[in-house]
C-alpha cells in the first residue's frame, strides 16, 4: 500500500498544472509601462546666404544677400566689423559697406538667438579716385608760371595720388582728399585729358582741359621810327613764331577816278610784303612788330588782326596811324 502514494501524488501534480502548461502555449508577459521620452523644440534654422551680389565693392556701397532666415536684428558681419542690416523682404537682406581698408573679408550672419551662417569671402574694393571738375579749365598757350597751375577737385585722392595729363604722369601737389593740383606741361594747343591716379593704381575719370592757342590783341601802339618806316607794336597773347598779320587798308583812288577799295595785305614773321618792303617780327608769345612804311605821313584808319598756322584769328582791331 505504501508503494502506491508517489504515483497518486504524481497524477495530483500533473492535474493541477494550468492548461497552456500542457498545450505548449507560453504564458503572457506583463506589460511592463514604456517610459515616457522627454520632447525638446526643433532646433531654429541657421540663416542661409544664395547670393550677395555684389561680391565685391567699394565702401558706401549697396549689398544684397538673397537667402533665408533673416530676421531683424540679423547682423552682418565683415571680418570682425559688425554691420547693421535692413531685411527688404523674407528673402533679401541688404547692408551698406562701411570705409573698410581694400582686402578680402570673412562674411557671415549672426542672428539675435545666436545662430551663424556659413562664411563666405568677400571682396573690399579701394575706393576709386573721382575727379568732378578743374579750374581752371583752359590756359593760354603761353601762359608762363603760376599761369599754368591747374587745381583737379573731387573725392577720394590719397596722399601720393598723382596726376595723368594724357595718360602720363606728371609732377603734382596734393592738397587734400578733394584737391590736387599740377603744373601743366609745354605742349600744343587743344583739348587735353586729366585723371587723378590713387596709389593702389585707381584711376579716375577723364576731364578735359583746353590749351587755348587763339589769338589775342590787347593794344597797338607806335615804337620805333624811322626816316620812312615806323614800328607798330602789337601786343596780346598766344603769337606764334609763325603768326600772319593781316593789315586791312582802304585805299583812296580819287585822284584816278577809282573806287576806293580795301587793300588786304597778310605778313608773316620774317617775310616782305612786297614793293613796300613791309614786314613782321614775332617777339614774343605776347609781342609781335608790325614794321610799316606808310605812303604818306597824313594820319589814316586801318585794322590788324592775327592769325595763328591753326587757323585761329584774333578779333581786328582798329589802328588810327599813318
Amino acid at each position: 500500500m505504501p508503494a502506491r502514494i508517489p504515483l497518486i501524488l504524481l497524477l495530483i501534480i500533473i492535474m493541477t498544472q494550468p492548461a497552456f502548461a500542457q498545450t505548449g502555449v507560453k504564458a503572457p508577459a506583463t506589460k511592463v509601462p514604456a517610459a515616457k521620452v522627454p520632447t525638446t523644440a526643433p532646433a531654429p534654422q541657421s540663416p542661409t546666404v544664395l547670393s550677395i551680389i555684389p561680391a565685391q565693392a567699394e565702401p558706401a556701397a549697396t549689398v544684397t544677400l538673397s537667402g533665408s532666415g533673416f530676421t531683424d536684428k540679423t547682423i552682418v558681419y565683415l571680418g570682425s566689423t559688425q554691420i547693421a542690416a535692413q531685411v527688404v523682404d523674407a528673402g533679401h537682406l541688404s547692408f551698406t559697406l562701411p570705409s573698410l581698408e581694400p582686402g578680402i573679408y570673412a562674411l557671415y550672419l549672426r542672428r539675435e538667438d545666436g545662430t551663424t551662417s556659413r562664411t563666405y569671402s568677400f571682396t573690399v574694393q579701394p575706393l576709386k579716385p573721382v575727379a568732378s571738375d578743374i579750374s581752371p579749365d583752359s590756359i593760354p598757350f603761353c601762359a608762363t608760371g603760376k599761369e599754368r597751375e591747374v587745381t583737379v577737385i573731387g573725392s577720394n585722392f590719397r596722399k601720393g595720388a598723382m596726376v595723368l595729363f594724357d595718360g602720363t604722369a606728371v609732377r603734382s601737389r596734393f592738397i587734400s582728399s578733394d584737391s590736387i593740383a599740377f603744373t601743366v606741361p609745354q605742349i600744343k594747343g587743344g583739348l587735353h585729358q586729366v585723371q587723378v591716379k590713387n596709389t593702389d593704381e585707381t584711376v579716375s575719370g577723364a576731364l578735359g582741359l583746353l590749351i587755348d592757342t587763339k589769338p589775342e590783341i590787347s593794344g597797338v601802339s607806335r615804337g620805333e621810327e624811322s626816316v620812312n618806316y615806323y614800328n607798330l607794336v602789337i601786343e596780346g597773347r598766344n603769337f606764334l613764331q609763325n603768326s600772319t598779320v593781316v593789315v586791312m587798308e582802304e585805299r583812296n583812288y580819287e585822284l584816278t577816278g577809282q573806287s576806293p577799295i580795301v587793300d588786304v595785305r597778310r605778313l608773316s614773321s620774317g617775310a616782305s610784303g612786297g614793293a613796300e618792303r613791309e614786314r613782321v617780327n614775332y617777339v614774343s608769345c605776347n609781342r609781335i612788330i608790325y614794321q610799316r612804311y606808310p605812303y604818306s605821313p597824313a594820319i589814316k584808319s586801318f585794322q590788324v588782326q592775327v592769325v595763328n598756322p591753326g587757323g585761329e584769328e584774333s578779333a581786328t582791331l582798329s589802328v588810327s596811324a599813318p
